[in-house]
């Protein structure tokens, strides 16, 4: 069974950075193809994706909202994935997740819709104070 856990949310300041990670189990980055994807939301509007870099490929794909200031990153001895978040802003304000389907492609154009992917994590809270 594919699970993700998020982690690393907190209240920064504007201008800060945070750095979240997305533990995936039940598939192994070495041996597997998925797309893992970055969206956030905030109450009131729909999930907007960020990111996504499958696990056999080397570079990730960025919306234009954070590119230059998102970062993704993966270490595949923990099965992890990161978003470093860079020069925060209040809009940044979201509830982060990170989303996985299999063979996905980080060039995929569907890669930003919600409806690519089939495992979601739990969410985690950033809050970025003005």
């Amino acid at each position: 069974e594919v699970q993700l856990v998020e982690s690393g949310g907190g209240l920064v300041e504007t201008g800060g950075s945070l750095r979240l990670a997305c533990k995936a189990s039940g598939f192994t980055f070495d041996d597997d193809s998925y797309g893992i994807g970055w969206f956030r939301q905030v109450p009131g509007k729909e999930r907007e994706g960020l990111s996504c870099l499958n696990t056999i490929e080397q570079f990730p794909s960025y919306v234009d909202s954070v590119k230059g200031r998102f970062i993704v990153s993966r270490d595949n001895a923990k099965n992890t994935v990161y978003l470093q978040m860079n020069s925060l802003k209040p809009e940044d304000t979201a509830v982060y997740y990170c989303a996985a389907d299999m063979d996905l492609r980080t060039r995929s154009s569907v890669y930003y819709y919600p409806s690519s992917y089939e495992y979601w994590g739990q969410g985690t809270q950033v809050t970025v104070s003005s």
